[in-house]
């Protein structure tokens, strides 16, 4: 099985998707929260963005601990910053999936905060992780957008809002 090709190619829908979701980013909403307890709207989009870099860092390093200081989210404050953010982190995971070979994935990777180990998975199983983390909040960036009444491009099919397929 050619698992990066699978990987790339997912990433790469995944992309498709998502640009479509930012190219409707409605600057005037960054600090909407649907709740206290929620994340912004832009911060939450930043974060979609930022995911798409990670497989990059997942073949490349053998953990991230975010007390060390090296990971700090990137502050954006307009659609086209988030454009340009998804379009250089897709480049950049793109590039490492096509860079890897089929070995690379078996290697650990965790995540860390100040030592202490919070999640360890094989470097495949992070980045399945990753892509999941991307359709999981890309679906509250859709609740987000449906509370404030943006219109929904289509994901995996129509949307309520946009028919084609």
């Amino acid at each position: 099985m050619d698992t990066l090709s699978q990987f790339k190619n997912e990433l790469e829908a995944e992309y498709q998707t998502t640009r479509k979701f930012f190219e409707t980013y409605p600057d005037e909403k960054n600090d909407y929260a649907p709740h206290e307890k929620s994340m912004k709207m832009l911060p939450l989009a930043t974060h979609i963005a930022e995911i798409f870099e990670w497989p990059n860092t997942m073949l490349t390093t053998s953990e991230l601990d975010f007390g060390s200081g090296d990971y700090q989210p990137k502050q954006l404050s307009t659609r086209e910053d988030l454009l340009q953010t998804l379009d250089q982190n897709f480049k950049s995971g793109k590039a490492a999936l096509e860079n890897a070979n089929e070995n690379d994935l078996t290697a650990s990777w965790a995540l860390k905060n100040n030592g202490e180990e919070l999640a360890k998975w094989s470097k495949y199983e992070s980045i399945r992780h990753a892509l999941n983390q991307i359709t999981h909040h890309r679906a509250q960036l859709g609740v987000y957008y449906r509370i404030n009444d943006i219109p929904l491009p289509g994901s995996y099919g129509p949307s309520a809002d946009h028919q084609a397929f």
